[in-house]
């Protein structure tokens, strides 16, 4: 394979974005090379702001694009005849839109929760992190670098909200978030069809780190196998061809919406209102439940954006998609 056109892309197999991003680039068939490091581990990507995961370089300008929502839909500007993640129906897209957005930032809870409270699921991961990032270190070098990362990643854990306070909580949600997902994927099922959409790929993105790490993924297969075989299954849907059935999976994608209409849409409000008022903490009340952490500036900007979609829709899809934003308490948090 030649290099002329072909995407760079720098990640890390521990990170749920690199392989959400990974998954989409094999899905729609668009060539690329998989780099597995970081900031400090690939000297070419040194430069680039914020030092974060993955990275994707264009084969054309050479320019390299972060934050894995963006570069996805920078690939749809840039292919838009190939394989599109995006349901083309402007309604669904913008419940594509939602559930993206609860995966990424959500569920994501849920993934770091489960990572870094048990104490032989953290020590795993952070051995497995350092080998995979940075392969070249062996013996002492490697276990204080696998020490140095579980120590930073666990003073971590109350900023993003996984304290012993919330962890009811968020134990709660990742055990009904498999029973959402356990009758109703598997094989050619996908939350708007028998392809996937972008909001299959940020859910799997998580559901790759919590069906590998030790004590999420014991939870998974004795609650919902299949979802582990799901999700193995879109680690490379280069050869999945379906269509989009949209009518098929309503229910799982209102089952879900429901999810965050409780969860996610009260504490993005939240959020948005702790940042606006000069608060340093967010504190909300969720399934009955008081869940607190550090606000977030990069959560409030999801929240504007889900608004903005929300506006920009065309009157009468807004008007179709009402009753179904008004029955999940989604609707409540989308408008002023």
């Amino acid at each position: 394979m030649t290099t002329e056109g072909v995407y760079r892309l720098v990640g890390c197999s521990p990170s749920p974005f690199s392989r959400k991003l990974r998954a989409i680039l094999r899905y729609r068939r668009l060539p690329h090379v998989w780099i597995v490091g970081t900031a400090d581990t690939v000297p070419e990507v040194a430069h680039v702001r914020p030092r974060l995961v993955p990275i994707l370089r264009m084969p054309d300008s050479g320019e390299w694009q972060v934050d894995s929502t963006p570069i996805a839909h920078l690939l749809e500007a840039r292919h838009p005849d190939q394989r599109s993640i995006v349901p083309p129906d402007a309604a669904d897209a913008f419940v594509c839109h939602l559930i993206e957005d609860l995966a990424d930032e959500w569920v994501s809870k849920m993934m770091f929760h489960h990572r870094w409270t048990d104490d032989a699921t953290a020590d795993w991961a952070a051995h497995w992190i350092v080998r995979d990032a940075m392969p070249k270190l062996h013996g002492a070098a490697h276990d204080s670098a696998a020490r140095f990362f579980h120590d930073r990643q666990r003073s971590r854990m109350a900023m993003v909200g996984c304290t012993p306070d919330n962890a009811p909580l968020i134990e709660a949600g990742y055990r009904r978030l498999l029973d959402l997902l356990a009758p109703q994927v598997g094989g050619a099922r996908y939350l708007f069809g028998s392809r996937p959409s972008l909001a299959d790929f940020a859910l799997y993105g998580q559901l790759a780190q919590l069906t590998i790490d030790p004590q999420p993924q014991r939870i998974c297969r004795e609650r919902a196998p299949v979802v582990e075989s799901w999700t193995i299954t879109l680690d490379d849907g280069s050869g999945i061809d379906g269509e989009w059935q949209p009518e098929k999976s309503a229910g799982l994608r209102e089952a879900l919406l429901d999810m965050i209409g409780a969860e996610y849409l009260p504490f993005l409000a939240a959020n948005a209102a702790a940042l606006a008022q000069g608060a340093s903490d967010v504190s909300v009340n969720i399934r009955g439940a008081t869940f607190a952490q550090a606000a977030f500036p990069y959560q409030a900007k999801c929240y504007a954006e889900i608004r903005a979609r929300w506006v920009q829709l065309d009157p009468q899809v807004r008007a179709s998609l009402a009753p179904l934003m008004t029955r999940t308490g989604c609707l409540a948090h989308l408008v002023e």
